[in-house]
C-alpha cells in the first residue's frame, strides 16, 4: 500500500441563471470560473491555496489555458468538476473535466499551466520551489 496523496479532487456545481447567455446555455466564460473554483479546492487540501501561496513568497499566474467545449452546460444542470495535478516540478498544470452530475456525460475538457513567480522579485522561477513539493508531499525527480 503506497501513502501517494491523491491529486484529484471533484466539486459539484449547478450553474445558476445569471451564468446564461442569449441562447439559454452557459456563457463559455464562466467555465473558466468553474475551473477556478475546482482548483481552489484542491489546493486547498494541501493548505497551498492563494493566500498560502503569496505566503511562501510567490505567485502562481496561469500562463496558459486550454478549453475544450464538447456540450453545453444549462440552467439548473448538476456538473461535476475533476480538477487533477498533473505536473509539480518546473510548472503546475491542472486537468480538468467538467461532467453532466446525472449521466456522467463529458461537457468539457481543459488544462490550465501557473508558473511560480517570486513576490519580492517579480521574477519567473523555472523550476518550481520547494514549498510546492512539501505542500503535496512529492520528492523533485
Amino acid at each position: 500500500m503506497t501513502d501517494k496523496p491523491s491529486f484529484v479532487h471533484e466539486i459539484e456545481l449547478t450553474p445558476a441563471f445569471h451564468d446564461l447567455d442569449p441562447m439559454n446555455v452557459v456563457w463559455h466564460g464562466h467555465y473558466v470560473k468553474y475551473l477556478e473554483i475546482a482548483r481552489c479546492a484542491l489546493l486547498a487540501r494541501f493548505d497551498y491555496d492563494y493566500p498560502q501561496m503569496r505566503d511562501s513568497g510567490f505567485a502562481w499566474p496561469i500562463v496558459d489555458m486550454r478549453l475544450k467545449y464538447v456540450a453545453s452546460a444549462t440552467f439548473g444542470q448538476p456538473l461535476r468538476i475533476r480538477a487533477e495535478i498533473t505536473e509539480w516540478e518546473n510548472r503546475l498544470r491542472l486537468d480538468y473535466l467538467i461532467k453532466d452530475g446525472a449521466s456522467g456525460r463529458v461537457l468539457t475538457r481543459a488544462h490550465t499551466i501557473q508558473v511560480a513567480v517570486d513576490v519580492s522579485t517579480g521574477l519567473m522561477a523555472y523550476v518550481c520551489p520547494p514549498v510546492l513539493w512539501q505542500r503535496l508531499g512529492v520528492q523533485p525527480t
